[in-house]
């Protein structure tokens, strides 16, 4: 027991940064913490922290040893909660990293409803629009929107990401409607944050590429949201997070037959463990049943969300 321990105190400097910020969430005080690390490492005739005045920093076999640790912790919790409940409960805190927009919009309003099921589990909902180290920063699980490629983490899908070209009615009073790829990239202006690369659409020609152009730079999605609603310019957007000022008239979708890849999907990240503990189930389990594969954003936009047509042979 009093190595397992030593692991929970290992993984606990780790995911909260410091010694002394771990010895406060487990009520020991930094000695012993200290003590405690150096007694695992002796143990295992290795350095696992690189440690300085004012941070810590994992080494190579420390970076191994906690993607290790903190499966055999939650396989341990998962054990402790089926004996003593009986069946597995949920409880405790749950860490979620997801991106700034889809977490203000569609977790955040829904935290309360899954409390209300879970009334023995807290969230510490983590907004960031950079891809989270998930093991490295001490994250249950990230809800992302990507186009998911090879890792050594699990990913369960949540609900499609439909991706299409909008504009607000003031910018095509003024500029007119682009009717080709072409148009659109020598004629009109095309918003998009500095982070995002060239857009990949796919229509009836394949995948075509659009090189983004526009007076506004920014590294923030939400801005290029609000530069659309004021019409600066043509955007790429999510219709989770444009689906009300599509139904409402405030933006308009313009070339209907192109959008980004369908690939491209809601996801929920975890680490890959054997045991997955119970309370970051119940979340993805929540999540899926409120989203779905014809999540409730995108309710009245069936018609627009047609599959772009391939073009015919002649």
């Amino acid at each position: 027991m009093s190595n397992l321990t030593d692991m929970e105190i290992f993984a606990r400097v780790v995911s909260a940064g410091s010694m002394s910020a771990a010895g406060r969430e487990m009520n020991l005080s930094p000695a012993v913490v200290s003590k405690r690390i150096r007694r695992l490492e002796d143990k295992l005739g290795t350095r696992l922290l690189q440690r300085t005045t004012r941070q810590i920093a994992m080494t190579e076999a420390g970076q191994g040893f906690y993607e290790r640790v903190i499966a055999i912790l939650a396989s341990v919790e998962e054990a402790e909660e089926f004996v003593s409940q009986g069946s597995a409960k949920a409880r405790g805190t749950l860490k979620v990293a997801t991106s700034t927009s889809f977490g203000r919009l569609h977790i955040a309003p829904h935290i309360q409803k899954f409390l209300d099921a879970h009334p023995d589990m807290s969230v510490n909902l983590d907004l960031n629009d950079d891809f989270v180290d998930i093991v490295g920063e001490g994250y249950d699980l990230a809800i992302r929107i990507a186009e998911l490629s090879d890792s050594s983490l699990v990913a369960r899908r949540l609900a499609p990401v439909h991706r299409i070209l909008v504009a607000s009615p003031d910018y095509l009073a003024k500029h007119g409607e682009p009717h080709s790829i072409s148009d659109l990239a020598e004629s009109h202006l095309t918003l998009a944050a500095a982070n995002q690369g060239p857009w990949k659409l796919v229509g009836p020609h394949g995948i075509e590429t659009v090189k983004t152009t526009a007076p506004v730079k920014t590294n923030s999605s939400e801005v290029v949201r609000e530069c659309l609603l004021a019409g600066v310019g043509i955007a790429l957007r999510s219709t989770w997070d444009v689906g009300p000022e599509l139904r409402d008239g405030k933006l308009r979708m313009v070339l209907p037959d192109y959008r980004a890849s369908r690939d491209v999907g809601l996801y929920a990240v975890y680490p890959s463990r054997q045991f997955l503990p119970v309370k970051v189930r119940a979340f993805i389990d929540f999540l899926a049943a409120l989203y779905g594969p014809s999540p409730y954003w995108d309710t009245g936009l069936d018609l627009w969300l047609a599959p772009p047509t391939r073009a015919r042979a002649g």
